[in-house]
């Protein structure tokens, strides 16, 4: 099986998403928080941070609903 892959398109509509500690944010960003210890971060393949959302169930329901496939980051 020899089939040629464009691998500038692969990964495209796939976003990782990743558990953040509120701790680990810019003061501006934990002063926006309120109580929450953890955020969850949606990346694309490039690596580039897309939203920053306050549950995975948010984050996987946003990628989806912008036609992309979610996977979670351990």
């Amino acid at each position: 099986m020899n089939t040629k892959i464009d691998l500038k398109t692969f990964g495209h509509d796939i976003v990782y998403v990743k558990p953040v500690l509120v701790a680990d944010l810019p003061a501006d960003v934990q002063s926006e928080v309120g109580d929450l210890e953890e955020l969850f971060a949606v990346h694309n393949a490039a690596g580039e941070q897309l939203a920053l959302v306050a549950n995975r169930k948010l984050a996987f329901h946003l990628a989806r609903q912008n036609k992309m496939q979610p996977v979670t980051v351990h």
